[in-house]
């Protein structure tokens, strides 16, 4: 009896645990996303990346980035909703538009690669929306994605895999998926030379529960990405 009850409480002890957020504590998190990749991109277009500080606490952004995409596609009734097609359809149009200042703020191979993060996650997206999909046909298809798409974009793989990791955890919590998220985000150090990415989980981990009200404001940072860029470009323009 007492050996049932030490293996009830260890398993219960393996459990891992849901990341459930109140619609207010997943904007804060985008909030502070939005705000962390400003510091960052001003620390690296305006500063030629002088400030360590900036720089280090703008790894933080791409990985609750796209734990905030990943939670909101983890939802119950995305795929009967459309929201995947719409979603890779705001993220080309949009992600095309970002491309113009992108470029124009230079430091990329040939001129033009890797691809905006807006490219990255709409590689995210399709892979994820293959998964759901299902059927052997599909779920080939979303490693093609992945293994080419992953090529071609910001932060490579890892970025794609860091999205799908913490898709698949929220979607139902377990121990390979968390191995995923905590990896792929792990391994952005080929990119950042430095582990600073990972702290940005136990932030996410610490918001559940979180209770404040902070308005929704849906498409801001599809208008704000490419936006801030061409202020960037602007201001780097003015100063040179």
């Amino acid at each position: 009896m007492v050996a049932a009850k030490t293996l009830q409480t260890s398993a219960r002890a393996w459990v891992l645990p849901p990341i459930a957020l109140t619609d207010g504590a997943v904007e804060s998190l985008k909030w502070l996303a939005l705000t962390l990749m400003t510091v960052d991109h001003i620390n690296k277009y305006l500063l030629h990346e002088t400030v360590p500080a900036m720089f280090a606490i703008g790894r933080l952004a791409l990985p609750i980035f796209a734990f905030v995409l990943a939670f909101n596609l983890a939802r119950p009734g995305t795929l009967a909703r459309g929201v995947y097609g719409r979603l890779i359809k705001r993220l080309a149009i949009v992600g095309a538009v970002a491309s113009a200042p992108f470029i124009a703020l230079g430091g990329l191979a040939w001129g033009w690669w890797p691809l905006n993060v807006l490219a990255m996650l709409l590689v995210a997206v399709s892979v994820i929306y293959l998964v759901e999909l299902g059927g052997r046909a599909r779920i080939a298809l979303a490693v093609l994605v992945f293994v080419v798409g992953g090529a071609f974009v910001e932060f490579w793989w890892p970025g794609v895999a860091m999205c799908l990791g913490a898709w698949r955890y929220c979607k139902r919590p377990s121990w390979p998926a968390l191995v995923v998220w905590i990896g792929s985000t792990a391994a952005l150090f080929v990119i950042n030379q430095n582990l600073w990415a990972l702290a940005a989980i136990p932030a996410i981990f610490a918001a559940t529960g979180l209770q404040v009200s902070v308005p929704r404001l849906q498409r801001v940072f599809y208008g704000y990405y490419p936006a801030h860029l061409c202020v960037l470009w602007a201001a780097r323009e003015c100063c040179n």
